[in-house]
């Protein structure tokens, strides 16, 4: 079923470091073979086997309409005529900066990157450039790319490794990187007094997908908020997942939270690398050239990146109905699997908000890091596999969010509600 795969996976541990260019891709939180995509259309992926999939990764979130969206396939290969890269500027990057300003909230200025991880790591050190300070606070589970800062106690495929300690990550860097757990007020507020007038940032997933899907309790944000206009914190939203997938204005319109920065990816590039970071004018501004934080990118601002971000934002922006549709699928979905898991009998949980969703095989609510780790993860490997042989690509880690793409249809769903009901009996 898989012999390409297995072919392909043999041959590129030859010549790539554990023969994938990203970790979660090697299967070793699920066991088993990686598999090797060929193409994929709408709501599905085609391996190198020819087999086919109902997709829930989306690339990790920016297919939010599916695969191989015929506009923004169009664009690309129309803009590509004029050159993959200038290292210049261009007026497609003003478009596309007016554009996100036009849609979200509390953002005055925008600057573009290559990367979520870009843009996360350039967002800490305009904070501390802003305040004069160097440490800052994040909480446990929480991945904000791989620069050295995110590292201690993330999420993500760290967590998927078990990778406590990370070799290459100094001492300082460590120690500047205070860690509290997700929806524990308290002990950021103890945090931020025991280091008073040190911290420089507090950056947070608003909705974490990276331990899974993991929201926040109620005041949680209101209460960071609060304790960073007190304490002069830069407060950071990471929406490199939520941002124009939770709604046109990302997290801060669906929670009606205003942070001081926000960063972006994924959705913003149209499934092109791409990044962000903007925020208060009076912070950007600190920027170079205007002003002494540096930062640079020949890439940044690429011009295919940027038509291709441009055509699925404008689509987003004209057709808002695209949000209320895709939650009621993922609504459906998370209706249905109820019904199979209740009937089951065995413990778990569903969290879920928007078009991100996920299961804990779980007897306790899943409210942080310690309590996604502490689910049947176990289950959930067999249940992947079992997923995976009936047409079903669910994130290869229990640590991971589901992303639905609105190409997804009702009977889509339905063939994955099945699934997972004989995926249960099976197991």
């Amino acid at each position: 079923m898989y012999e390409k795969s297995k072919e392909l996976f043999e041959r590129a541990q030859k010549s790539i470091p554990g023969g994938v260019n990203s970790p979660v891709r090697a299967f070793k939180s699920v066991g088993g073979t990686p598999l090797f995509m060929q193409k994929a259309k709408g709501a599905y992926m085609y391996d190198a086997d020819g087999n086919q999939y109902i997709d829930y990764i989306a690339s990790w979130g920016p297919m939010i309409l599916g695969h191989a969206h015929e506009p923004i396939v169009k664009a690309i290969q129309e803009k590509a005529v004029d050159s993959t890269s200038f290292g210049a500027p261009t007026e497609l990057e003003i478009e596309m900066a007016e554009l996100i300003l036009s849609m979200v909230p509390n953002v005055d200025m925008i600057r573009m990157v290559s990367s979520g991880t870009e843009a996360c790591m350039s967002a800490i050190r305009l904070a501390r450039g802003y305040t004069g300070r160097n440490k800052i606070i994040k909480f446990e589970g929480h991945y904000h790319g791989h620069a050295d800062s995110f590292l201690v106690k993330a999420g993500s495929g760290v967590a998927t490794f078990n990778i406590q300690t990370v070799p290459g990550v100094t001492a300082g860097v460590a120690n500047d990187t205070l860690t509290a757990a997700y929806n524990d007020l308290d002990a950021v507020k103890k945090l931020a007094a025991e280091h008073k007038g040190e911290i420089a940032a507090i950056i947070v997933e608003p909705v974490a997908g990276n331990m899974g899907c993991v929201l926040a309790q109620a005041g949680f944000h209101e209460g960071l908020r609060k304790l960073c206009d007190e304490e002069g914190i830069v407060f950071i939203f990471d929406e490199v997942m939520t941002g124009f997938r939770l709604a046109a204005g990302g997290a801060q319109e669906r929670l009606g939270i205003k942070a001081d920065l926000v960063t972006y990816g994924k959705v913003i590039g149209g499934g092109m690398p791409v990044g962000a970071f903007g925020g208060k004018k009076e912070i950007m501004q600190q920027i170079a050239p205007l002003g002494n934080v540096y930062q640079a990118g020949t890439l940044s601002g690429n011009p295919i990146a940027m038509i291709a971000g441009f055509t699925l934002l404008t689509e987003l922006k004209n057709n808002p109905s695209i949000y209320k549709e895709l939650e009621e699928k993922t609504i459906y979905l998370r209706n249905g699997l109820n019904e199979v898991l209740k009937a089951w009998g065995q413990p778990y949980i569903i969290n879920q908000v928007g078009s991100m969703i996920s299961i804990h095989f779980s007897d306790h609510a899943v409210v942080d890091f310690a309590t996604a780790a502490s689910a049947n993860n176990e289950l959930f490997k067999k249940y992947f596999h079992s997923m995976l042989k009936r047409g079903v690509y669910l994130p290869p880690s229990a640590f991971e969010s589901w992303f639905l793409n609105n190409a997804l249809t009702y009977e889509d769903l339905d063939k994955t509600i099945a699934a997972t009901k004989e995926s249960l009996q099976e197991l």
